[in-house]
C-alpha cells in the first residue's frame, strides 16, 4: 500500500456513492493515506456517520456532499463545494451504482432506463462535472464498472449491459483524455462485500434483505478497495478485482464456449422453474 498512501496525501478526491460498501471503504482508507475526500450520495446520514469516524483519525479532512447521479446539478455542485473549500480537485471516482436483475418478459423498458439512469448517465455526470477541474491538475478518474461487462448472465440483462457500456466508455475517452494528462482507470469488480443485493430494482436499499451469492466467493471490501487504490496510483487502464473474475474475463476472451456452457446451466435452473 505505500504507493497509494504517497500518492493520494494530500490529494482532493470525490467518490460517488460514498455512503456503504466499496465507496464507503474507498473513502476511509483514502482518509488514513491522508487525502481530503468529497463524500458523496443519496444518504446523507450515512455520510456524516462516515465523516465522523474519519474526523477521529484526526489525519485527513472530509466534506459532506448529499448528491443523487441522477439529478441534474447535484454533482457540479458537490465539485463547487470541493473547490470552495480545498481549491482544486485531483481525483474522481465514479462509484454510485446498483443492480436491476429479473426475467425479460418480467421487465419494462422503465426498469433499463432506471438502470442506465443510475449506472451509465450517473457516471457520465461525474465525468463531466469533475472533468474540467481534474485536467486542471492532470489527475485521474475511475469508473467502477464490473465483470459483468465482461460476462452477462441470464436474469441480469440491465446490469450487464450497463457495465458493458462502462467499459465501452472507457475505452473511447482514455486515450482522448490522455492529450490532456488525464488517467483513466476502469475497474471492473467480481464479488465483492458489498450491498448491491441488498438494493432492489427501484434502487430502495433493504438492509436485512440476504444475498444469493455465496460468502466463500466474495473478496472482503478492505481488499478490493486497497486493489482499486494501487491501479488509480499506478494509472492502470482496467483493474481486474477477485480471482473469479480474472478467470471469468481470460475464459471469456481465449474460451468463451465454456462461459456459454456455465450460462445455460445458470439459465436451466434459475429460469426452468
Amino acid at each position: 500500500m505505500a504507493k497509494p498512501i504517497s500518492y493520494f496525501r494530500d490529494k482532493v478526491v470525490l467518490i460517488t456513492g460514498a455512503s456503504s460498501g466499496i465507496g464507503e471503504e474507498l473513502a476511509w482508507q483514502l482518509a488514513q493515506a491522508g487525502a481530503k475526500v468529497t463524500l458523496a450520495a443519496r444518504r446523507k446520514e450515512q455520510l456524516e456517520k462516515l465523516a465522523q469516524r474519519i474526523a477521529e483519525l484526526g489525519v485527513s479532512e472530509t466534506l459532506v456532499a448529499e448528491c443523487d447521479v441522477t439529478r441534474a446539478g447535484d454533482l457540479e455542485r458537490a465539485v463547487e463545494a470541493a473547490i470552495a473549500k480545498w481549491g482544486k480537485l485531483d481525483v474522481a471516482i465514479a462509484n454510485a451504482g446498483f443492480g436491476v436483475g429479473g426475467a425479460l418478459k418480467r421487465l419494462s423498458l422503465e426498469d433499463y432506463r432506471r438502470q442506465f439512469e443510475t449506472n451509465v448517465f450517473g457516471v457520465l455526470r461525474t465525468i463531466y462535472a469533475a472533468l474540467p477541474e481534474i485536467e486542471k491538475t492532470k489527475g485521474n478518474l475511475a469508473i467502477i464498472a464490473s465483470v459483468a461487462g465482461w460476462v452477462s448472465t441470464p436474469g441480469s440483462s440491465p446490469y450487464s449491459m450497463s457495465k458493458f457500456v462502462l467499459r465501452a466508455l472507457a475505452n473511447a475517452i482514455t486515450p482522448e483524455l490522455q492529450r490532456a494528462d488525464v488517467k483513466v482507470t476502469l475497474i471492473s469488480p467480481g464479488f465483492v462485500e458489498t450491498n448491491i443485493q441488498r438494493v432492489d430494482n427501484l434502487g430502495k436499499f433493504h438492509p436485512d434483505a440476504k444475498g444469493g451469492v455465496p460468502a466463500w466467493i466474495k473478496m472482503g471490501t478492505p481488499r478490493a478497495a486497497r486493489q482499486i487504490l494501487r491501479a488509480i496510483a499506478r494509472g492502470k487502464r482496467e483493474q481486474i478485482v477477485t480471482l473469479h473474475g480474472r478467470i471469468f474475463i481470460a475464459l471469456e476472451r481465449f474460451l468463451p464456449w465454456v462461459n456459454r456452457v456455465v450460462v445455460r446451466r445458470i439459465a436451466a435452473r434459475r429460469f426452468s422453474r
